[in-house]
Parts: structure tokens; C-alpha cells; sequence
């Protein structure tokens, strides 16, 4: 397993083409608007934390070796796993307070070994062989993955081959005895650019048109061929000029999100893990999905805890704390936390394992749990800023706190409580703009899919005939078989009572006899 300092080490030995801003940046691994999200990354790789929590979240025993692995490479064995998985989440996501990125990869390297398990069942292919020596590598070398769905789609109310530009979807453009090449782009990944690897997933379900988008593969991220966009955030030039004014300086606001084009990527067949089963593509996305919808209840209620921890010391510093109020409001984002939190382990001790063997999520709960977080992470945000008050909108920045002519007029009226200084209240008020606003809550909405995806799985995972039989069962409209064996059981009580109470009037007559 690699540490921290060996991860950030083995990115500046890659030659990931990266732009931000239109101009490449050739140093990205120390490019303020890049490293946060790099020091994020990095603490997935400090197993160190497991020994100085007890938790035993970090680590795990590779089924395929017996070696102990980083968990982020293991594929889940048992609802234990998905357990250790949403704490292990939270646990990070308490020291970076933005997302860390490497659980994309994770799920991405789950959903495909147990859907190639599945296809080679059916079709008589030999990707899960080919996936297990792939995951082999990954774990023996630790490297970070990111798993890539998400693709441009161009006009969506078109199946991929019906497009009029047909690399909106990612596909095959040519087909070699080694391998193929493929065209087209994903976007919103968060994590690219710091990734060792990019595990690429269809998007959609495809229909026998679309048999050349239906495609799965991995290769490392600085292959010929593939350019990283990295995206702008809220706030980002903040981070050109350090301080305090960037809120969460060492580890960012979200996940460093990019677009990532393939222009002619020659992948061989060893990385290749569908290509052409058209039929098993919407399975491939509805496994990656209810993997990666699992995560939000830990990720993001690790994020609220800091979040509920910046208001409360702000309070203090404001001199608040006391107020009645303002208790009642931390303790409602206390509430919605662990609500999101309670999703994820549900969804999670309902796992079951699948064909392969693996431990899958209960993907109904899985949904319920990112939907629900779609929602309470804005109400968190929401009483976050009503308890922070306007100053978060208003603060002088940090040259004007520094300049000698004006600084001693922001240190003064900054001031909260006597005893704490200016600069440490709007350093917490800084944090609680970086968490409450802006891509962070872009990504819990739309990260693993927007609510209205969650809420089509929903829709087709609540076994409606199933809850619609139970209600006219009981309205005496339909008869269920578990219905029939009561009311027989009930007939047949019904005539054992006649018969003992006619049993008794015979034996009261007879005594009544002279």
C-alpha cells in the first residue's frame, strides 16, 4: 500500500494532459487550483488513521490474495464491507470536509466485477478473467481509479447512434486483432486529473443500435490520446492567492471535477471488459449507481459534521451559543446528518451477495439514501448560513484585514466575543461559505445522478401490484394466500368454539335433568 507521499510522488511521474483556464498546465500536481484536491486523495492513502482510530475501516483482506489491501481497492464480501465502507467515508470526509474522491473508482471497480461475471455467464466471454488480473494489478500497486460514466449525451432525447454528432456518446471507432480505439468524452469526473487510472462505463441503457457505446475498459490516465479540462469552481481564484479567504485552503470545496476527452485512444483487449454486449449496459449503470448512491450518506454526513462543528464555534465567537435558537438549529443539522448517515448503513446491512459472489448494496435503499441527501445537505447549508448571519456574505477579505491603513478597522469590527480574535472569526466564517454554498452542493445533488434518476429506480424497485395487492387484501377486495389461511384458520376456530359452547349446553341440559 502506498502512503500520502508516495501517491502525490507517483503523480509527478505521469504525463496526464491537463488544462485549466485555456492554457495546459504542466505542473498541475502543485497548482493551487489542483493540490486540495490532491491533499483530499491523499488521506484515502494514510492507513495510519486506522491505527490511531481502532476503526478498521481503512484496510482489508483482498479475497483474491489474502494480502491486506487498501480498502478502496477490495471488493465487498459482506454487508460488514459495506458497513466499514460508509464509515470509512465519514471518518475522511471529518479531516477533509470536501470530497476525497477515490470512492468512484471503488464502486466502479465493484460494478464491474460482478456485471462481467454475469455477461461471461451469458455470453460465453472471458471479461471477468480479464478484470480479475486487472483488479489484481490495482490492488498490488494501490493505484487510484476513476470510475467514468457520465457522457456528454448531446441531445437527450436521442439513443446514442441516433445522435447527429456521434461522439457525444463515448464509442468505438475502430477495431484492431489487439484491440480498439475509441472516441468521445466524460464528463463531470471528479478526481481525473489525480487518478492513476480511468475506469470507463456506459451511461445508459443501449439497445442493439448502440452496440458500439456499449463499452467498458480501463487505462491509465496519461495514455495517448486523453486530455483533461479541469473545471472552474465558485471561488476559485481564491485559491491563486492563498489565505484564509478560501475557506477549506489545504483540502478544497468539492471534488476537482473535470472534462475528459478521448480523441483516438488505442485500449487493448486485456483492459477491455465489455464491448458490444449492448444488453447488459443498463445493468453495468444501475450496479455502479446504487454502489456510488450508497456512499452520500456517509461522505456528506462526514462533511455536515464539520459543517455543525464551524457553526457551533462560530456561535461561540459571536457570543450565540447560549441562544435557544440557535441550539435547536444545530441540533436539526445534527438530525438531518445522521438521517443521511442511517440511509447508507441501511442500504448497507440489507446487502445481499449476487452471482459472482460479491456483496451487493440493497439498491432500493441505496436510492432512497442519495435522494434524501439531494435534499437535506441544501436544508443543512440552508440553517448553516441562517446561524452564520450576514457577515458570510459581507466579510473583508484578507488584504484588507492585512493592509496597515485599514486593517485595524476590519480587526476591530470583525470582532465577535472579547476574547477571540478577528482573524479566527472569519477564518470559521470562511469555512462555513466554503461548505454551505457554491459546487458543493451542485455535487450532492447531481453527484451519482440527479433525483430524478433516483427517483425512476425508486419508482420501478417499490413492487407497487405487490403493495397494491396488500391494500385491497385487507379493504375484502382480493384474497392473498396468506388472507384465505386466516380466515380459514379463523372458520375453523369459529366452529370448534360452537362446537365446545354446544358441547357445554349439552352437558348443562344433562345435569339439569331430575
Amino acid at each position: 500500500m502506498m502512503t500520502p507521499d508516495e501517491y502525490i510522488a507517483s503523480l509527478r511521474d505521469m504525463k496526464t494532459v491537463v488544462y485549466w483556464r485555456g492554457r495546459r498546465i504542466e505542473n498541475w500536481v502543485d497548482h493551487p487550483a489542483i493540490r486540495p484536491h490532491i491533499n483530499a486523495a491523499a488521506l484515502t492513502y494514510d492507513v495510519d488513521l486506522e491505527h490511531e482510530t481502532g476503526d478498521g475501516m481503512r484496510t482489508a483482506i483482498s479475497h483474491l490474495t489474502g494480502k491486506r489491501i487498501n480498502r478502496f481497492t477490495h471488493i465487498h464480501q459482506n454487508p460488514e464491507d459495506l458497513v466499514k465502507k460508509v464509515k470509512a467515508l465519514r471518518g475522511i470526509a471529518q479531516k477533509t470536509g470536501s470530497c476525497f474522491q477515490r470512492c468512484v473508482g471503488w464502486d466502479a471497480l465493484n460494478a464491474i466485477y460482478g456485471a462481467t461475471y454475469e455477461m461471461d455467464e451469458a455470453e460465453g466471454t472471458d471479461y471477468h478473467q480479464r478484470f480479475r488480473e486487472y483488479l489484481l494489478e490495482i490492488q498490488e500497486s494501490d493505484k487510484m481509479c476513476d470510475g467514468a460514466m457520465t457522457d456528454p449525451k448531446g441531445d437527450r432525447s436521442l439513443a446514442p447512434s441516433k445522435q447527429e454528432d456521434p461522439d457525444q456518446f463515448l464509442r468505438v471507432v475502430e477495431r484492431h486483432a489487439d484491440g480498439v480505439v475509441v472516441r468521445g468524452a466524460k464528463a463531470h469526473q471528479t478526481g481525473a486529473v489525480n487518478s492513476h487510472e480511468i475506469i470507463a462505463m456506459p451511461t445508459i441503457a443501449m439497445g442493439a443500435d448502440d452496440a458500439d457505446y456499449a463499452l467498458s475498459f480501463a487505462v491509465p490516465m496519461d495514455t495517448p490520446g486523453i486530455v483533461c479540462i479541469f473545471g472552474r469552481q465558485s471561488n476559485d481564484s481564491r485559491k491563486e492567492e492563498g489565505g484564509l479567504d478560501q475557506g477549506n485552503a489545504c483540502f478544497g470545496a468539492v471534488g476537482g471535477e473535470a472534462l475528459v476527452v478521448f480523441e483516438d485512444v488505442f485500449v487493448p483487449n486485456e483492459r477491455l471488459f465489455m464491448c458490444g454486449e449492448y444488453d447488459f449496459a443498463g445493468m453495468l449503470v444501475e450496479r455502479f449507481a446504487a454502489y456510488h448512491r450508497q456512499n452520500y450518506g456517509g461522505c456528506k454526513s462526514g462533511v455536515a459534521d464539520v459543517l455543525i462543528g464551524a457553526c457551533a464555534a462560530l456561535a461561540s465567537y459571536q457570543g450565540t451559543a447560549k441562544a435557544s435558537h440557535i441550539r435547536d438549529k444545530v441540533t436539526e443539522m445534527g438530525h438531518l446528518a445522521e438521517t443521511m448517515y442511517c440511509c447508507s448503513l441501511a442500504c448497507s446491512h440489507e446487502g445481499s451477495p449476487n452471482a459472482s459472489g460479491q456483496c451487493f448494496v440493497d439498491s432500493l435503499l441505496a436510492n432512497v439514501t442519495k435522494l434524501n441527501v439531494s435534499r437535506h445537505i441544501y436544508e443543512i447549508a440552508r440553517v448553516a448560513q441562517d446561524i452564520a448571519g450576514g457577515l458570510l456574505a459581507t466579510i473583508p477579505s484578507e488584504q484588507d484585514l492585512d493592509d496597515p491603513e485599514i486593517g485595524k478597522y476590519v480587526e476591530k469590527y470583525m470582532k465577535g466575543v472579547a476574547s477571540v480574535p478577528a482573524r479566527d472569526r472569519i477564518r470559521i466564517a470562511r469555512l462555513i461559505e466554503a461548505l454551505s454554498g457554491g459546487t458543493a452542493l451542485v455535487e450532492s445533488m447531481h453527484g451519482a445522478g440527479s433525483p430524478q434518476a433516483m427517483k425512476v429506480v425508486i419508482q420501478r424497485q417499490l413492487q407497487l401490484d405487490r403493495k397494491m395487492r396488500l391494500a385491497t387484501d385487507l379493504a375484502g377486495i382480493t384474497e392473498s394466500t396468506e388472507t384465505q389461511a386466516t380466515k380459514a384458520r379463523m372458520r375453523s376456530q369459529k366452529r370448534r368454539s360452537e362446537e365446545i359452547k354446544a358441547a357445554e349446553l349439552q352437558s348443562d341440559e344433562m345435569r339439569s335433568e331430575p
